[in-house]
């Protein structure tokens, strides 16, 4: 397991030193000084999570238009986009290690 661990703290050092990961460090950070954007950021990322799960809602179209037209000047401003944007970047990094992970290891 040693050898599994050492991997995986390599993997990590190398994760946090790619520019994906520095840029959403810097964003993070920057949000991080104005607390209420940052709860206002939580929440967005809530309802967004909890409508990207939504399953077998007749309304569920009409609910994300709502929720789009409700956040498009919150989205406007260049903090929260830019965070936002950083964030996703990252999260595709992330899904692509773990879906090269699964398919190497023949993982269904």
């Amino acid at each position: 397991m040693t050898e599994l661990n050492n991997a995986i703290e390599s993997l990590i050092v190398t994760i946090k030193d790619t520019d994906k990961y520095k840029r959403y460090k810097r964003e993070k950070d920057k949000v991080n000084l104005f607390p209420e954007l940052k709860t206002q950021i939580d929440i967005f990322r809530a309802r967004n999570f909890e409508l990207q799960n939504m399953t077998g809602d007749e309304d569920l179209f009409y609910k994300i238009e709502e929720f789009e037209r409700e956040y498009e000047k919150f989205r406007e401003n260049p903090l929260v986009a830019d965070f936002l944007a950083a964030e996703l970047d990252l999260c595709r990094m992330m899904q692509n290690v773990n879906a090269r992970l699964a398919e190497a290891l023949d993982f269904e």
